[in-house]
């Protein structure tokens, strides 16, 4: 189908036809989008699945009665493969965050938009269904075992099986049946959107408006939140995903009374039914479709799953070993290698310069152990280092170099935790003292083992002054 029954419908509505007709870039779906400009700039539609189409008209239509923030639709075309919609302008909130997606360090602004959509959500989900007639979805009216085992299927064949990974089908298949089975147990009447993620809310006047719903039907809430939340590329760190988690269950309890600790208990097995349908929908697109876009959000998808791994499924437990493989992938581990955090420590001697960092960045922390009581000042400690147990034992009685590593402990901490939310790849954390020999090295020594048990990253330890190297190695999921 060409365009020209889109200048037909806009001339249907505003009296000329179009100045311009610019198509729009390419969605995952099959629907071609175009920006007519005129009078008024109207989005025109093109799609190849009539049912589809009218699935979207008539929930536009369900919503827009109820107020809810979703575009007119303004004329149909006769056999309803085309119309034009209100235009709701170029940005979606998936470019409106974009600096915090790139970095893993969200803005006040980007957080309220964030914030504004779930609180929306809930809206769409509930009072958006009164009287809604879900036989009028497609390609399904509801979230059922049916169409649960679909989607695990599209993942095992369009992307586990592409990876090479070898399993045994028939165990696995009786995961995918207990999963669909806890899944199903939350079954309720209200809409789920299905594809709720950043790129398919627009931001207008600074609120959000939400588009690309068609292929929502009858099913449980906890699906959009964590479509939502998850969503591959959007790069939310734990802590926003939380404090985010908080503001939909306070504009849900509108509807619903809600149990905080069920919710996030029920929530995490969305989440990883979610993070398989993405990756079967990356794998196809990305796998057999060739489009480069798709395969771009596969390590996103896969740092999502193999953060899930870190807590334990005890209810699909062949599932959990085969993805456990999965993430552990060559084609994978060597993506994550790229944006796994390291923490190189040291300690020195003042009197031999501060080390430089190799990493060329620029270097981390430089902490001055000198304020701290001296072991090497008595000759009965001159021959020993940090590392021996009457030096220890000397310092920890004295208690001054525990209350100094404290509060190294707290600044070190929090930037550990914000590199690996935003994908930083080296830290430098230093320890002088005036030989390198006795408090620097307790520190050094300290401070290695404590953020390799704290946070799992990989450490080198560097004792310069004594020649000693010593790594210690994240533990495996």
């Amino acid at each position: 189908m060409n365009t020209d029954i889109l200048s037909k419908l806009y001339n249907d509505i505003i009296g000329q036809p179009p100045a311009k007709i610019i198509e729009l870039p390419a969605s995952g779906s099959n629907r071609r989008y175009f920006r007519l400009e005129g009078p008024q700039s109207i989005i025109g539609a093109i799609g190849t699945s009539r049912e589809e189409n009218e699935a979207f008209i008539y929930m536009a239509d369900k919503f827009g009665s109820k107020g809810l923030p979703v575009p007119k639709v303004l004329a149909v075309s006769d056999d309803h493969l085309a119309y034009i919609q209100q235009d709701l302008g170029d940005q979606s909130l998936f470019q409106a965050i974009e600096k915090g997606r790139l970095t893993r360090s969200f803005g006040n602004d980007e957080k309220e938009l964030i914030a504004k959509t779930l609180k929306l959500l809930p809206d769409i989900q509930f009072a958006g269904t009164d009287n809604f007639d879900f036989s009028k979805c497609y390609p399904s009216s509801s979230f059922d075992m049916r169409t649960i085992m679909w989607d695990l299927n599209y993942f095992k064949y369009c992307f586990l099986k592409a990876t090479g990974l070898e399993f045994q089908e028939d165990r696995l298949e009786d995961d995918f049946v207990k999963m669909a089975r806890v899944l199903m147990e939350n079954d309720c009447s209200t809409f789920m959107y299905r594809d709720f993620q950043s790129r398919n809310v627009m931001i207008k006047d600074g609120n959000p408006w939400f588009i690309d719903f068609q292929g929502g039907r009858r099913g449980p809430y906890y699906y959009d939140v964590a479509s939502f939340l998850w969503q591959a590329k959007a790069n939310f760190p734990d802590s926003l995903r939380e404090e985010m988690i908080d503001v939909y269950i306070e504009s849900l309890s509108k509807y619903v009374d809600v149990d905080r600790e069920q919710f996030l208990s029920t929530l995490r097995h969305f989440v990883l039914f979610r993070t398989l349908q993405v990756l079967g929908a990356y794998g196809f697109r990305g796998y057999f479709e060739k489009k480069p876009h798709f395969m771009q959000s596969v390590p996103y998808a896969i740092a999502n799953l193999r953060e899930l791994l870190t807590t334990e499924y005890p209810e699909y437990p062949y599932l959990e070993s085969i993805l456990k493989e999965l993430v552990e992938m060559k084609q994978f581990t060597d993506e994550l290698e790229k944006r796994t955090l390291t923490v190189r420590v040291m300690s020195f001697a003042y009197k031999k310069g501060i080390p430089n960092d190799a990493s060329g960045n620029g270097g981390g922390y430089v902490f001055d152990c000198r304020a701290v009581n001296n072991p090497g000042k008595y000759d009965r400690f001159k021959p020993f280092t940090g590392l021996d147990k009457n030096v220890i034992q000397y310092l920890e009685d004295d208690g001054e170099i525990l209350t100094f590593l404290d509060h190294c402990y707290a600044l070190v901490d929090a930037t550990v935790q914000r590199y690996k939310e935003r994908g930083f790849t080296n830290l430098m954390v230093c320890f002088g003292c005036t030989g390198g020999r006795h408090r620097s090295v307790y520190c050094a020594q300290h401070m290695a083992e404590h953020l390799n048990k704290e946070f799992n990253v990989k450490v080198e330890l560097v004792h310069r002054e004594q020649d000693i190297e010593q790594e210690f190695a994240p533990k495996e999921l």
